[in-house]
């Protein structure tokens, strides 16, 4: 091997590394859009079955179908904006005027009140935290500049949220286009196997994500009764944001009912602590609990193995070892990313006896 040879292995190596570097980078640079393409992508999936029904039985033509299918969307974003902004900017406004030393003496009254109850069961709270002042942790200066921090947000939230409905908006209308353009860009000899391949991963992805939406909808309803039931303040909005923690396994059903119990703490500051908060809080995890008992045995197993296809205890593996590998991100993803492979494994590794056993549903 001469040192021609060798330099020109060292270069084209170098020159590769350097393509890598500076894709990684790109891809860095714009991950705001690949987030953007993602959402769309899942919005698409969503919404496809609406624009479908549209023109099958309301006769409407594609472009019609998919601009009121995009209106129906903005009218559920605009509601989901019209349920927390008004929050946000009253609180935003009258922070000039909170006694902020108020909060924190509450928040301290209801800590000694927990205090006191332990204490009279023979633990020493005091032994835990000796070493700390908690005190210095509950100083509510920080909330004006967080709200603000909040609410300068809020223009570029409404970007991407443009940005999002437009790409949506072109990716129900042009479908048909883009298929055309991949039918181009794929090799011949796998043609047939792609195309079947996107077809499906749609079809299950679309009842997926259906799916998902309708489990989600039940969460919220159980939860807004069960705090509705126990006179919980803010019940709606404190449900809503209960039911959307649902969409990471497992993990956000326990922070749902780990925040339901707080707020519900806090909300009765004031009260007695022993025979009002102590029990209110008590019965929400309790009520919270019979909610999973009910999502856990009946709903999921039923909505997310009839649209994925998949045993419940093969979904269960799945989004544990997504855990494990990935935190909570792998496991909110696994289950559409585990959908993907196995149709992809069923159209192009059909020969396989593993591939057989996992898609025989598919």
């Amino acid at each position: 091997m001469t040192s021609k040879t060798i330099s020109s292995g060292i270069l084209r190596a170098i020159g590769t590394l350097v393509l890598i570097a500076l894709g990684c980078w790109f891809l860095y640079a714009i991950q705001s859009i690949i987030i953007y393409l993602v959402i769309a992508l899942i919005l698409t999936l969503i919404c496809n079955p609406v624009v479908e029904f549209l023109k099958k039985k309301c006769k409407f033509n594609n472009t019609w179908a998919v601009i009121t299918t995009i209106i129906l969307l903005l009218i559920l974003v605009a509601l989901f904006i019209l349920m927390f902004v008004p929050l946000i900017s009253s609180q935003a406004q009258s922070l000039s005027l909170l006694n902020t030393e108020s909060i924190q003496e509450k928040i301290m009254l209801l800590y000694y009140d927990l205090n006191l109850y332990l204490v009279d069961r023979g633990i020493l709270i005091e032994d835990i935290f000796k070493d700390s002042d908690i005190a210095s942790y509950l100083n509510m200066n920080f909330l004006p500049s967080f709200f603000n921090g909040v609410l300068s947000t809020l223009s570029s939230i409404g970007i991407g949220v443009a940005s999002v409905l437009f790409i949506t908006f072109f990716f129900l209308k042009d479908k048909v286009v883009f298929l055309v353009g991949a039918k181009k860009i794929i090799p011949d000899d796998h043609e047939a196997e792609t195309l079947n391949s996107i077809a499906k991963i749609n079809d299950l992805l679309s009842r997926y994500f259906i799916g998902l939406i309708f489990q989600l909808l039940i969460c919220f309803i159980l939860y807004f009764i069960v705090l509705l039931i126990f006179g919980v303040e803010n019940a709606f909005v404190i449900a809503f944001i209960c039911a959307i923690l649902n969409i990471i396994p497992y993990i956000g059903p326990l922070i749902s009912s780990i925040l339901a119990a707080s707020l519900t703490m806090i909300g009765g500051i004031g009260g007695d602590f022993q025979t009002e908060i102590l029990p209110t809080a008590i019965y929400v995890l309790i009520g919270f609990y019979v909610v999973q008992l009910i999502d856990n045995n009946i709903s999921q197993p039923l909505i997310f193995s009839n649209s994925t296809k998949s045993h419940p205890l093969e979904i269960f593996l799945v989004i544990l070892t997504a855990g494990f590998i990935s935190g909570i991100i792998g496991m909110i993803v696994a289950v559409p990313l585990y959908t993907i492979i196995k149709v992809i494994a069923k159209e192009f590794f059909p020969e396989y006896k593993i591939v057989q056993v996992l898609t025989r549903k598919l």
